[in-house]
Protein backbone atom coordinates (compact mmCIF):
# COMPACT_ATOMS: atom_id res chain seq x y z
CA UNK A 1 0.00 0.00 0.00
CA UNK A 2 2.97 2.02 0.27
CA UNK A 3 2.72 2.73 -3.76
CA UNK A 4 -0.78 4.21 -2.86
CA UNK A 5 -0.94 8.01 -3.08
CA UNK A 6 -1.11 9.05 0.63
CA UNK A 7 -4.97 10.09 0.57
CA UNK A 8 -5.46 6.55 -0.83
CA UNK A 9 -3.80 4.55 2.20
CA UNK A 10 -6.31 3.27 4.61
CA UNK A 11 -4.19 4.62 7.99
CA UNK A 12 -3.60 8.05 6.48
CA UNK A 13 -7.29 8.26 5.65
CA UNK A 14 -8.51 7.71 9.02
CA UNK A 15 -5.64 9.86 10.46
CA UNK A 16 -6.95 12.89 8.04
CA UNK A 17 -10.57 12.39 7.70
CA UNK A 18 -11.69 9.94 10.82
CA UNK A 19 -12.80 6.23 10.54
CA UNK A 20 -16.47 7.22 9.31
CA UNK A 21 -15.23 7.82 5.44
CA UNK A 22 -13.87 4.59 5.08
CA UNK A 23 -15.02 1.29 3.12
CA UNK A 24 -14.89 -2.10 5.68
CA UNK A 25 -12.03 -3.39 3.82
CA UNK A 26 -10.00 -0.22 4.19
CA UNK A 27 -10.86 -0.39 8.19
CA UNK A 28 -10.01 -3.92 8.14
CA UNK A 29 -6.66 -3.54 5.78
CA UNK A 30 -5.26 -0.96 8.95
CA UNK A 31 -5.43 -4.11 11.21
CA UNK A 32 -3.94 -6.46 9.02
CA UNK A 33 -0.98 -4.10 8.68
CA UNK A 34 0.94 -5.84 6.05
CA UNK A 35 0.44 -7.89 2.96
CA UNK A 36 2.42 -10.58 1.35
CA UNK A 37 4.67 -10.15 -1.45
CA UNK A 38 1.39 -11.32 -3.90
CA UNK A 39 -1.05 -9.48 -2.05
CA UNK A 40 -1.68 -6.48 -0.15
CA UNK A 41 -3.36 -5.46 3.37
CA UNK A 42 -6.15 -3.85 1.05
CA UNK A 43 -6.30 -7.33 -1.00
CA UNK A 44 -6.54 -9.48 1.61
CA UNK A 45 -9.56 -7.15 3.48
CA UNK A 46 -11.03 -6.97 0.40
CA UNK A 47 -11.42 -10.98 -0.38
CA UNK A 48 -12.67 -10.82 3.42
CA UNK A 49 -15.33 -8.34 3.37
CA UNK A 50 -16.70 -8.39 -0.37
CA UNK A 51 -20.55 -10.81 -0.68
CA UNK A 52 -21.01 -10.62 1.87
CA UNK A 53 -18.01 -11.37 3.93
CA UNK A 54 -17.91 -8.62 6.95
CA UNK A 55 -20.75 -11.13 8.13
CA UNK A 56 -19.63 -14.86 7.31
CA UNK A 57 -16.09 -14.06 7.48
CA UNK A 58 -15.93 -11.33 10.33
CA UNK A 59 -18.80 -10.74 12.19
CA UNK A 60 -19.19 -14.82 12.52
CA UNK A 61 -16.16 -15.75 13.06
CA UNK A 62 -14.83 -17.46 16.70
CA UNK A 63 -11.44 -18.69 16.21
CA UNK A 64 -8.19 -17.92 14.63
CA UNK A 65 -8.44 -21.02 12.36
CA UNK A 66 -12.14 -19.32 11.01
CA UNK A 67 -10.13 -16.06 9.59
CA UNK A 68 -6.20 -18.51 8.69
CA UNK A 69 -8.14 -19.65 6.38
CA UNK A 70 -7.51 -16.38 4.41
CA UNK A 71 -4.64 -16.29 1.85
CA UNK A 72 -2.32 -13.98 3.62
CA UNK A 73 -3.37 -14.17 6.22
CA UNK A 74 -1.91 -15.69 9.32
CA UNK A 75 -2.66 -16.68 12.95
CA UNK A 76 -0.83 -13.07 14.09
CA UNK A 77 -2.98 -11.12 12.00
CA UNK A 78 -6.40 -13.35 12.22
CA UNK A 79 -5.73 -13.10 16.51
CA UNK A 80 -5.51 -8.84 15.94
CA UNK A 81 -8.79 -9.27 13.67
CA UNK A 82 -10.42 -11.82 16.40
CA UNK A 83 -9.62 -9.21 18.96
CA UNK A 84 -11.33 -6.05 17.33
CA UNK A 85 -14.61 -7.78 16.64
CA UNK A 86 -14.53 -9.20 20.29
CA UNK A 87 -14.15 -5.73 21.57
CA UNK A 88 -16.83 -4.56 19.50
CA UNK A 89 -19.01 -7.13 20.45
CA UNK A 90 -17.97 -6.27 24.54
CA UNK A 91 -18.62 -2.26 23.59
CA UNK A 92 -22.02 -2.95 22.19
CA UNK A 93 -22.94 -5.13 25.12
CA UNK A 94 -21.31 -2.51 27.95
CA UNK A 95 -23.49 -1.09 30.79
CA UNK A 96 -24.88 2.28 29.38
CA UNK A 97 -23.19 5.66 31.85
CA UNK A 98 -26.41 7.09 31.03
CA UNK A 99 -29.88 5.58 31.57
CA UNK A 100 -31.43 4.41 28.09
CA UNK A 101 -35.16 5.07 28.12
CA UNK A 102 -37.02 1.32 26.81
CA UNK A 103 -40.69 3.19 26.08
CA UNK A 104 -40.93 1.67 22.11
CA UNK A 105 -40.20 -1.25 20.45
CA UNK A 106 -37.81 0.93 18.44
CA UNK A 107 -35.47 1.73 21.09
CA UNK A 108 -35.60 -2.09 22.77
CA UNK A 109 -34.55 -3.16 19.23
CA UNK A 110 -32.11 -0.17 18.61
CA UNK A 111 -30.40 -1.54 22.08
CA UNK A 112 -30.65 -4.99 21.08
CA UNK A 113 -29.98 -5.64 17.83
CA UNK A 114 -26.07 -5.01 17.68
CA UNK A 115 -25.98 -7.16 21.25
CA UNK A 116 -27.58 -9.77 19.48
CA UNK A 117 -27.45 -9.72 16.14
CA UNK A 118 -24.80 -11.90 15.39
CA UNK A 119 -24.92 -14.35 17.81
CA UNK A 120 -24.72 -18.03 16.75
CA UNK A 121 -26.28 -19.76 19.50
CA UNK A 122 -29.86 -18.57 20.91
CA UNK A 123 -29.80 -16.29 23.75
CA UNK A 124 -32.67 -15.29 26.18
CA UNK A 125 -32.16 -12.02 27.85
CA UNK A 126 -34.33 -9.98 30.24
CA UNK A 127 -34.36 -6.12 30.34
CA UNK A 128 -35.19 -4.64 34.30
CA UNK A 129 -36.78 -1.32 33.56
CA UNK A 130 -37.67 1.07 36.10
CA UNK A 131 -41.25 2.66 36.61
CA UNK A 132 -39.92 5.06 34.03
CA UNK A 133 -39.05 2.53 31.92
CA UNK A 134 -35.39 3.40 31.77
CA UNK A 135 -32.89 0.52 32.03
CA UNK A 136 -31.61 -0.80 35.33
CA UNK A 137 -30.18 -4.12 34.41
CA UNK A 138 -29.73 -6.33 31.49
CA UNK A 139 -29.17 -10.13 32.40
CA UNK A 140 -28.42 -13.13 30.26
CA UNK A 141 -30.93 -15.69 31.38
CA UNK A 142 -30.51 -19.17 29.14
CA UNK A 143 -28.68 -19.78 26.25
CA UNK A 144 -29.27 -23.00 23.96
CA UNK A 145 -28.49 -24.57 21.23
CA UNK A 146 -28.70 -23.44 17.10
CA UNK A 147 -32.06 -22.85 17.24
CA UNK A 148 -33.30 -23.58 20.98
CA UNK A 149 -32.83 -22.06 24.39
CA UNK A 150 -35.29 -23.37 27.45
CA UNK A 151 -36.37 -20.69 29.29
CA UNK A 152 -38.51 -20.90 32.71
CA UNK A 153 -40.59 -17.90 33.53
CA UNK A 154 -38.71 -17.97 37.37
CA UNK A 155 -35.05 -17.44 35.40
CA UNK A 156 -37.15 -14.07 33.91
CA UNK A 157 -38.78 -12.84 37.09
CA UNK A 158 -35.94 -13.72 39.86
CA UNK A 159 -33.87 -10.65 38.69
CA UNK A 160 -36.62 -8.78 38.31
CA UNK A 161 -37.21 -8.88 42.36
CA UNK A 162 -33.65 -8.98 43.16
CA UNK A 163 -33.47 -5.88 41.59
CA UNK A 164 -36.93 -4.65 42.28
CA UNK A 165 -37.83 -3.73 38.69
CA UNK A 166 -40.87 -2.15 37.59
CA UNK A 167 -41.62 -4.07 34.89
CA UNK A 168 -39.40 -6.60 32.63
CA UNK A 169 -38.88 -6.94 28.68
CA UNK A 170 -37.55 -10.09 27.72
CA UNK A 171 -35.73 -10.74 23.94
CA UNK A 172 -34.08 -13.75 22.53
CA UNK A 173 -32.23 -14.24 18.95
CA UNK A 174 -32.93 -16.36 16.55
CA UNK A 175 -29.44 -17.41 14.70
CA UNK A 176 -31.28 -18.55 11.65
CA UNK A 177 -32.04 -14.15 11.30
CA UNK A 178 -35.89 -15.15 10.82
CA UNK A 179 -37.41 -13.26 13.78
CA UNK A 180 -40.71 -14.92 13.02
CA UNK A 181 -41.75 -16.78 16.30
CA UNK A 182 -42.59 -20.49 17.47
CA UNK A 183 -45.22 -21.92 18.55
CA UNK A 184 -43.04 -22.35 21.28
CA UNK A 185 -42.15 -18.29 21.56
CA UNK A 186 -46.27 -17.72 21.27
CA UNK A 187 -46.09 -20.55 24.57
CA UNK A 188 -43.56 -18.26 26.64
CA UNK A 189 -44.80 -14.98 25.94
CA UNK A 190 -48.10 -16.01 27.62
CA UNK A 191 -46.54 -17.71 29.87
CA UNK A 192 -44.24 -14.92 30.98
CA UNK A 193 -47.17 -12.12 30.62
CA UNK A 194 -48.96 -14.31 32.75
CA UNK A 195 -46.66 -14.60 35.73
CA UNK A 196 -45.59 -10.99 35.63
CA UNK A 197 -49.56 -9.93 36.20
CA UNK A 198 -49.72 -12.61 39.15
CA UNK A 199 -46.29 -10.83 40.78
CA UNK A 200 -47.27 -6.93 39.68
CA UNK A 201 -44.31 -6.95 37.46
CA UNK A 202 -45.71 -6.51 33.93
CA UNK A 203 -44.15 -7.88 30.52
CA UNK A 204 -43.93 -4.54 28.34
CA UNK A 205 -42.69 -7.00 25.17
CA UNK A 206 -41.04 -10.14 23.93
CA UNK A 207 -38.87 -8.91 20.77
CA UNK A 208 -37.03 -11.34 18.82
CA UNK A 209 -33.60 -10.20 17.15
CA UNK A 210 -32.93 -11.81 13.62
CA UNK A 211 -30.49 -10.68 11.25
CA UNK A 212 -31.28 -6.92 10.71
CA UNK A 213 -35.34 -7.41 11.32
CA UNK A 214 -37.09 -8.24 14.30
CA UNK A 215 -40.27 -9.37 15.83
CA UNK A 216 -42.60 -7.78 18.80
CA UNK A 217 -45.25 -9.37 21.08
CA UNK A 218 -46.33 -6.24 21.73
CA UNK A 219 -46.51 -4.64 17.83
CA UNK A 220 -48.68 -7.48 16.76
CA UNK A 221 -51.03 -7.69 19.12
CA UNK A 222 -49.97 -11.02 21.48
CA UNK A 223 -49.86 -8.61 24.36
CA UNK A 224 -52.47 -6.62 26.26
CA UNK A 225 -52.06 -3.05 26.29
Amino acid sequence: MKLLPADDRPREKLIEHGPDILSNSELLAILIRTGTTERSALDIARELTDNGGLYSNIAQARSVADLSKIKGLGPAKAAAILAAVELGRRVAGADPQKKVKLSSPEACVSYLMPRMRYEQQEKFLVLLLDSKNQLLKCQQVSEGTLNASVVHPREVFAPAMLHRAACVLAAHNHPSGDPAPSIEDRKLTQALEATGTVMGIPLLDHIIIGDGRYFSFRENGYLDE
